[in-house]
């Protein structure tokens, strides 16, 4: 008797298959107004348009202990700064970043001034200075985790990040 009333109750709780099913999932669509590969891709002036456009040169890199722009920095930021006036709406935050060599308060030091040398390079290309923050993140985000100098050459950065 227990074993049958156990055997109802369970019964009671089982799922009961929907009355209609969902369509099949189609292709994938854009809305986006991007125009190109007729709605693929990212959306045109979004950030992962942005990524997509600058292959790499939204991040540009620094030598030891430096916050210089180098020759091929500038290069970076000339696609930037184009970019950017292309979409003179959209508004980026320039992060600065160091490796975990020394202290806290250095590392956000130096990421501060190669943030602000980055920004910097922008407008001098005519990017408005009010479109452009800066934020040091000092030795908090490392993209290599490694203790060698392969890892920290990818962590001595400024990355530019477009926002709306």
């Amino acid at each position: 008797m227990l074993v049958v009333a156990g055997a109802l109750a369970i019964s009671a709780c089982g799922k009961k298959a929907p009355a209609q099913l969902p369509p099949e999932p189609g292709p994938a669509t854009s809305s986006s107004s991007g125009g190109g590969d007729m709605g693929m891709g990212p959306v045109a002036g979004s950030q992962a348009d942005f990524v997509a456009k600058m292959m790499g040169a939204d991040t540009i890199y620094f030598a030891l202990d430096k916050y210089d722009v180098d020759a091929e920095d500038q290069q970076a930021l000339g696609r930037q700064a184009q970019w950017l006036m292309q979409y003179p709406s959209k508004r980026a935050t320039i992060e600065g970043h160091a490796d975990e060599r020394g202290t806290r308060e250095y590392n956000l030091a130096l990421g501060e001034r190669r943030a602000n040398a980055a920004r910097n390079y922008l407008i001098s290309l005519g990017v408005e200075a009010s479109r452009l923050n800066t934020v040091s993140y000092g030795k908090e985000r490392p993209i290599a985790l490694g203790s060698d100098e392969a890892s920290w050459a990818q962590n001595r950065r400024a990355v530019t990040v477009t926002i709306d």
